[in-house]
């Protein structure tokens, strides 16, 4: 049997590729189940509880304020600085963190929909990133308050914070899309993924300040993190400073060579990953 030839090879690509764009256009179009599917799931999490997901701001909380209180006192740093950056490192950090951990078993766990229903793959990655968005909009109740404890203004640059926020979604859009397909067909990669975010979260300034670095340091844990770009740009607007030209740059090429690569990938494993569920 001879071997396929290259223009073969190029035309499955090129249909592939047509297919996964579809499909993430289909998906689109579909937002609305998707946001019906992420409520239920919260209003699922947290049924027959009084406070609902309200439960997740308030262990947040103490979590920051427990934080806030060790770690500002080893760096003696002013608890007016560095409580509202610890709040907006960390709810942000659980946001992507999450995100790209449900996303590794997302396709796992919506197989019995999957195998039923002719729905869109990139549908349920739109599902778990609003849960998620949901989530992040309780946690973000923590913000304001610390902001009126410490009399902290608030910035006109505070818009630029909604920009930033869609990019970093748009970014988080092709990982959990990318992470979803090679954990679908290697289930052990989720753990992988796990241990990668839990080393970041400590190479990320979340719980320590980016003025504790300088020289060299600086550039290796900042402007190589991608990670501190995706929280920067939205960070930064809220706490009254603008993110720089290096933090949107970074952040659109994620988002532009990111989906490039999803795309291939997914265009030509879509029609396999029903057969690794």
């Amino acid at each position: 049997m001879r071997a396929p030839s290259i223009e073969t090879v190029k035309r499955i690509d090129h249909v592939g590729i047509f297919a996964a764009v579809s499909d993430v256009k289909r998906a689109i179009g579909q937002a609305s189940l998707a946001g019906t599917l992420g409520w239920q799931d919260v209003k699922q999490r947290y049924r027959r509880s009084k406070l609902g997901p309200f439960w997740l701001t308030i262990s947040m909380a103490v979590l920051i304020g427990t934080i806030g209180l060790v770690f500002g006192s080893i760096f003696q740093a002013s608890m007016a600085e560095f409580l509202p950056f610890l709040a907006l490192g960390i709810i942000l950090w659980t946001f992507v963190a999450s995100v790209i951990n449900e996303g590794c078993i997302e396709f796992v766990n919506a197989e019995s929909v999957i195998k039923q229903l002719p729905l869109p793959w990139f549908l349920h990655c739109l599902r778990v990133i609003w849960r998620n968005l949901i989530i992040l909009a309780h946690n973000m109740v923590i913000v304001p308050i610390l902001f009126l404890v410490f009399l902290k203004p608030v910035s006109p640059v505070v818009f630029l914070a909604i920009p930033g926020l869609a990019l970093a979604t748009l970014s988080l859009a092709w990982i959990v899309l990318l992470v979803g397909i090679v954990c679908t067909r290697y289930r052990d990669l989720a753990q992988i993924v796990a241990s990668i975010l839990q080393i970041a979260f400590y190479l990320t300034p979340i719980i320590w300040m980016p003025s504790l670095l300088s020289g060299r340091a600086s550039t290796l844990f900042l402007d190589s993190n991608p990670f501190y770009h995706l929280l920067e740009i939205v960070r930064a607007p809220i706490l009254g400073y603008t993110p720089s030209l290096l933090n949107w740059g970074v952040c659109l090429a994620m988002a532009a060579i990111g989906w490039s690569l999803t795309i291939f990938m997914f265009g030509r494993y879509r029609d396999r990953m029903s057969y690794w569920l």
